[in-house]
């Protein structure tokens, strides 16, 4: 009996080249993840300024008087911004046809510059305008930096890579509130907007490391690859997305508000020094450095749905607590959902890019972001106008993060995929 004649067309696919999560072809999408951290999280740490500079300040009772514009204005402006992210669906699309490393190079540099051009903004509205150019930018830069990480690891690596790329990010935004928290007088609204330039500085590094995952060229090099309509995903895809997206709106919900207050509550409400503000984001960086590991580890072990589920609840609890009234429950609050928020990152980036084939995977990733868009503005005008009612935070965020921690149920209904290689999940 004759040996089966093998078939030519698995012979003819090349195994991809892959990487341990600590080489540099992971590291410079580590680079990339901590300038878009830097540069989104700066409208953020420096609120209260922006209010201050924008508004106007008077001793009363309501948020306006406290913070210099109204909660509904800085909800409008902060949702703005938070829908202006949706242009990084067809970013985060175009990188299926163009590739990873050049979509992640355009967007890293072009959305620098302009976070750098909105410290000339003359009013409220020009500077929420101009930074809403950056955002989308900004956001595929974080999407892409994880399906790099992502294609360029195995199993037993993957995890530790979304790990990094969430850590960096971490640091990027943690850079910033300490910078506003201990030199914003000194530098003032404009000088702290300027400081981008500073990532900038480090985009030949990333455009030297970085390279084209061999993932996404043996997809592309395959005879039957068809070109991808700009962020479609086939019909069999379509139960999961619905699921994520679903996850990525009502976890979006929770932190789109719960980060975007926080910084404007401890400085013109609770009256936070500046000096413990950064000590409070000092220590929150311990703690996502903790939740990381753990969330790594978890991911690893008990499996990507437990730990996803784990940390999305824990963000909803620990946002409630943070705007219960007293300092140290802000503070506690902050710290510890920055820890639920890092046992989420590791899981939740592996669980997107895991449970769709190379063809799509951007583009799925850019339906994630989407749906964390929307549910962020939402969250933000829903925040926003209870806060108003008397400067009623606590009620604000009852009202907002305990029906989405709620919605983290909906990881069951996704598989598993832990110590699963792309490959294996998806042969075709």
């Amino acid at each position: 009996m004759s040996p089966p004649t093998p078939d030519p067309s698995a012979e003819s696919i090349p195994a991809p080249r892959l990487y341990r999560w600590t080489d540099r072809v992971v590291i410079g999408a580590v680079i990339a993840s901590f300038a878009s951290g830097f540069a989104q999280f700066g409208v953020v740490a420096a609120l209260g300024s922006v209010a201050r500079t924008f508004g106007h300040l008077v001793h009363g009772a309501t948020l306006a008087d406290q913070a210099g514009l109204s909660g509904t204005k800085l909800g409008v402006g902060l949702a703005i911004l938070r829908l202006a992210s949706l242009g990084g669906l067809p970013l985060t699309g175009l990188a299926d046809r163009f590739g990873r490393r050049r979509m992640l190079i355009v967007t890293v540099g072009l959305g620098l510059v302009v976070t750098i051009l909105s410290a000339a903004s003359p009013g409220y509205w020009w500077f929420v305008a101009i930074f809403a150019c950056g955002r989308p930018l900004l956001s595929a830069t974080n999407a892409l930096s994880e399906v790099i990480a992502a294609e360029q690891t195995d199993s037993t690596g993957r995890a530790k890579a979304m790990a990094l790329v969430a850590a960096a990010y971490g640091i990027g935004a943690g850079l910033t509130a300490i910078i506003h928290s201990l030199a914003a007088n000194a530098l003032g609204f404009r000088g702290y907007f300027l400081l981008a330039i500073v990532p900038l500085a480090l985009l030949p590094l990333v455009n030297r490391w970085v390279s084209e995952p061999d993932r996404f060229a043996i997809e592309v090099a395959a005879r039957e690859h068809v070109v991808p309509a700009l962020g479609a995903v086939g019909p069999k895809f379509r139960r999961r997305l619905m699921i994520l997206a679903t996850l990525g709106f009502a976890l979006s919900f929770i932190t789109g508000p719960a980060n975007s207050f926080v910084f404007l509550y401890a400085q013109n409400i609770v009256h936070l020094s500046g000096v413990l503000t950064a000590a409070m984001v000092v220590c929150a960086g311990a703690t996502g450095l903790i939740g990381l590991l753990v969330g790594r580890w978890m991911a690893d072990h008990l499996g990507r749905r437990v730990t996803g589920a784990l940390g999305m609840a824990g963000l909803g609890v620990c946002g409630v607590a943070m705007y219960a009234g007293p300092r140290y429950a802000l503070v506690g609050g902050y710290v510890l959902g920055i820890m639920f928020g890092s046992i989420f990152a590791p899981a939740g980036g592996a669980l997107v890019n895991e449970l769709f084939p190379t063809a799509v995977r951007a583009s799925a990733s850019g339906w994630f972001l989407a749906a964390g868009v929307v549910g962020a503005v939402a969250g933000l005008v829903v925040f926003g106008a209870v806060a108003d009612v008397g400067s009623r935070f606590a009620l604000a965020a009852q009202c907002t993060f305990i029906p989405a921690a709620l919605m983290a149920i909906g990881f069951w209904g996704l598989p598993e995929t832990k110590g699963r290689e792309l490959e294996d999940l998806w042969p075709d």
